[in-house]
């Protein structure tokens, strides 16, 4: 049976204060009302997961989300006919309690999974595929090929990811796993030995271990699961209607028939290394 413990407290706080200069709030946005004080719908709060280089990372102004999801939620928006500002609002469990509240319109970026359809609709298709990586240290063979060469191994995970509906139910029953703050901290605690394998996504993975300068750690070809990202909207959104809900739908069927996150991906992951510098 899956066994998920939080990092100590110690290690969440050193975390936290790391950071703080950077991300001390959460940005401070609210809704925009016409004279009447209804909801103007020509404008969308949306948000994401904060540590996911390079879809999205906070800016350096600590209040907006910048990444490829970023670039591509707004250019949805410019065809479907409204502005989507895409602010920080928290990390990825704060992200996601704002949705099921409806404090936020949408997020650029999330799977699909049985939990979130009860407080979120989905744009279909698509709009980027990811692969998630078992990640060790590079002094270490784990002999990993299968889900199974897990068992019985502690791992790190960051708190309120999913990795694909099949492996999440694999992994409650089967695994045992840490749950950390961050993707930073589980790099950080992979390389110092204490655990032994991190789950994460490929290019996020690869993107925070250069920004953290961690190179002791590698990851297996074979990937934990291959999951798609989606932009979703809030059941609770007030702007959340039938008609708003089809023009985005065609202005991201229109962008992924283009494949315009080719050239978005790219140009991300060039921002990304400027802002780490």
């Amino acid at each position: 049976m899956m066994k998920i413990r939080h990092a100590s407290l110690a290690m969440a706080l050193a975390t936290v204060i790391g950071w703080l200069p950077l991300r001390a709030q959460a940005s401070d946005y609210s809704f925009v009302h016409d004279a009447d004080g209804h909801r103007d719908c020509t404008r969308l709060v949306a948000s994401g997961n904060p540590d996911y280089p390079p879809y999205l990372w906070v800016a350096k102004d600590g209040e907006a989300l910048q990444g490829a999801a970023a670039d591509f939620i707004k250019r949805v928006g410019e065809i479907a006919g409204v502005e989507i500002d895409v602010v920080y609002s928290g990390n990825w469990g704060r992200v996601q309690q704002h949705m099921r509240d409806g404090t936020i319109d949408m997020i650029a970026g999330a799977f699909l999974t049985l939990p979130r359809l009860e407080y979120m609709d989905y744009f279909y298709p698509a709009f980027q595929g990811t692969r998630t990586l078992i990640w060790t240290r590079d002094n270490l063979d784990l002999g990993y090929s299968q889900w199974s060469d897990l068992v019985g191994i502690e791992g790190l995970t960051v708190i309120n990811n999913s990795f694909g509906q099949a492996f999440d139910a694999y992994a409650r029953h089967n695994l045992t796993i840490r749950e950390v703050p961050s993707l930073e901290q589980g790099l950080q605690m992979l390389s110092l030995d204490r655990a032994e394998y991190l789950i994460y996504e490929e290019f996020p993975g690869k993107a925070v271990a250069a920004h953290e300068n961690i190179t002791n750690i590698r990851s297996y070809k074979t990937p934990v699961s291959t999951e798609n990202l989606y932009l979703t909207m809030s059941h609770k959104s007030e702007c959340n209607s039938g008609d708003l809900r089809g023009r985005i739908s065609r202005a991201v069927f229109e962008l992924v028939s283009k494949g315009v996150m080719t050239e978005m991906l790219e140009a991300s992951i060039q921002d990304w290394g400027e802002h780490t510098n």
